[in-house]
């Protein structure tokens, strides 16, 4: 398949679009506010073309003029309903840092620009569709709605908002990837089903007026105006969330809202293979649509253009991840012979170059489900597969995964392989691991493999579900030893997050002693960001863990954050002030001085900015040798 030259191959966009097809009336008009990329990494284009598929007339609304109700006309009214997505991301952490200061780019927006969406996309489209359109059904979906589907903390506005449900005004709301979800609410209202009486489908959330309308088996969660006002309210709502949210055992779950209840049906059943195959073999034109190349063209295509997504789920269930609410803990994967076909697709584009850049999903080495009989008995509830310890039925089996890599990089054209999307090295360490290290290192890395320890205290890696310590330094062992044998110099990259729940300065001093004992110079570190949905969210929004009920402590001064930052690149000299007083204020002067093991200089050393300088200077000359055998 060549890259499109025009128009016809995307789905319509203006008038002129559906007039060249025929067209007089959508059935449905998707509005995102991402720009149209048709792509099966992007929600807006995977949800319009399973709908193609089934026989609807379906355009895309991308980035409409949110200030201007006449631009959400722009195709007419549709004759079934409107879908609306903020896009890949949650508008409020595509506008702002950890540090609540505006962005300037926007990947997913044409020529990197900021501003083409508002903040808090979702609710602004509803109520501009709602203002020109009436009363035409209006479904919600995406991240964005997903994860803000019952009362949740809001870390921009830092407060506890409602129900995003009950905000934007809409009819439905889809949580999850939604598939199956849309389909059959789209059947529902072709047969003249009002959308206030889709109350059945798996995989949404709908407003009721008495408590008597929830008929099935269903859980209570505390009220919108209990957790608004009470901490202790909000964990227990969230500990109820939490451990529903299995498409096998999951119950109805409802909360209270004032007069009314926001109902959250149990999760859609994982898509069998054939289904994931065939969602990922619709006839996407894999670009951006021309309307962006004078403007050129958006980013976010770039990095996703030749890779493959191999499957859906995560078992690793990072307490500051959201893909345990969002994709499930079950994973399903697509077949080998789909990914075979799809990386040949990629091979015939004009502009491949002959590398595929990721095989993975949100985990490369996860393609199975964690252990047998999930798909009867749903996962376990109130235990985790893999962190902080891993059960002792996990399934460590990377055969199948290792298959696929070799077939593809096995391809005409094809010159390498990366794997990009992140390897759970504590997996690997329970099977398999010299081989498949072997192979990844000889094949699938150039110059450097990343991976994210996050932290190495066991009180924190034990709060964000992560393994500890020694699995990083027994993997990084392994690594430098595999690389040995093959006569290969490559570097792994660990990232490390300051100030998630439960580091205070003493756990960010352990963690700047161990990145000063192993010679780590990290590069960038990331500061939490309490995203709706997440554990680790309520645990900053509360100072409770929600599981356990233990009280946490959290770093929410900015400047506090400031020091924890500071302390793991302690090496910066621009950060030698901080440090001195983030060790100060954790009662370590013993690592202010001269000595080797010092963090720092004391204050008012005279060597100390010319040194400073000198080891700048040193590491960006080993930064940019390794970029070089990278490239």
């Amino acid at each position: 398949m060549n890259r499109p030259t025009g128009r016809k191959d995307f789905l319509p966009v203006s008038r002129e679009d559906m007039e060249a097809r025929g067209w007089n009336e959508l059935d449905f008009l998707v509005v995102s506010g991402d720009a149209y990329v048709d792509h099966p990494s992007f929600g807006h284009a995977v949800i319009a073309r399973v709908l193609e598929r089934e026989g609807y007339r379906v355009g895309i609304l991308a980035q409409p003029d949110y200030r201007s109700p006449a631009a959400f006309l722009a195709l007419g009214r549709p004759r079934l309903g409107v879908l609306v997505s903020a896009g890949n991301l949650d508008s409020m952490l595509n506008a702002f840092t950890a540090a609540k200061k505006r962005r300037h780019t926007d990947s997913y927006s044409p020529g990197n620009r900021a501003g083409r969406r508002p903040e808090r996309a979702t609710i602004v489209y509803c109520n501009r569709v709602r203002q020109v359109m009436g009363d035409v059904p209006v479904i919600i979906g995406g991240i964005e709605a997903s994860l803000r589907r019952f009362a949740h903390y809001d870390y921009w506005d830092d407060s506890v908002r409602r129900s995003i449900l009950v905000d934007s005004g809409a009819d439905l709301l889809v949580f999850g990837m939604g598939e199956l979800q849309i389909v059959e609410i789209a059947r529902q209202l072709a047969i003249g089903g009002r959308p206030g009486d889709i109350r059945d489908v798996d995989g949404t959330c709908w407003m009721a007026s008495e408590r008597d309308e929830i008929w099935k088996e269903s859980v209570e969660l505390p009220s919108f105006e209990a957790v608004e006002s009470s901490k202790t309210a909000f964990a227990e709502a969230f500990r109820l969330f939490y451990l529903e949210q299995d498409p096998i055992r999951g119950k109805t779950l409802l909360q209270a809202h004032g007069a009314r209840w926001v109902v959250q049906n149990p999760p859609a059943r994982p898509l069998t293979t054939e289904e994931l195959d065939s969602v990922y073999e619709l006839p996407y034109t894999r670009a951006a649509h021309p309307v962006y190349d004078a403007e050129g063209g958006v980013p976010a295509i770039q990095e996703v253009q030749f890779s493959l997504v191999s499957h859906r789920g995560c078992f690793g269930s990072c307490s500051f991840c959201a893909i345990t609410s969002h994709q499930g803990r079950i994973i399903q994967s697509r077949s080998k012979e789909s990914l075979l076909r799809e990386a040949a697709l990629l091979t015939a584009l004009p502009n491949f170059k002959g590398y595929i850049h990721d095989v993975g999903g949100p985990t490369a080495n996860f393609r199975h489900p964690s252990c047998e009989g999930q798909l009867d008995r749903g996962t376990c509830r109130g235990r985790e597969c893999l962190g902080p310890r891993p059960c002792p039925k996990l399934d460590a089996d990377h055969s199948e995964y290792l298959d696929i890599l070799r077939a593809i990089r096995s391809l005409p054209r094809v010159k390498k392989v990366f794997v990009r999307s992140g390897i759970r090295y504590d997996y690997l360490l329970l099977g398999g691991l010299e081989p498949f290290l072997t192979e990844l290192c000889e094949h699938h890395v150039s110059g450097q493999l990343k991976i994210a320890p996050e932290h190495i205290s066991r009180r924190v890696t034990d709060l964000m579900g992560k393994s500890g310590k020694d699995s990083f330094l027994a993997f990084a062992e392994a690594y430098r030893r595999v690389n040995r044998k093959l006569g290969k110099e490559q570097y792994l990259v660990p990232y490390f997050m300051s100030s998630h729940p439960g580091a205070g300065l003493k756990e960010a001093v352990e963690l700047a002693e161990f990145l000063r004992d192993t010679g780590i110079h990290p590069e960038q570190v990331q500061d939490f960001i309490p995203t709706p949905g997440t554990l680790s969210t309520c645990m900053y929004a509360t100072g409770i863990h929600p599981l356990t009920k233990e009280k946490v402590y959290v770093a929410k001064s900015p400047h506090e954050k400031r020091l924890q930052r500071a302390l793991l690149q302690y090496r910066d000299p621009k950060n030698a002030d901080l440090v001195r007083e983030a060790l100060e204020r954790a009662g370590r002067t013993d690592l202010i001085g001269l000595g080797g093991r010092c963090l720092v200089r004391p204050r008012g050393f005279s060597g100390d900015a010319a040194k400073g300088k000198n080891r700048m200077r040193q590491e960006e000359e080993v930064k940019r040798r390794a970029d070089r055998r990278a490239r």
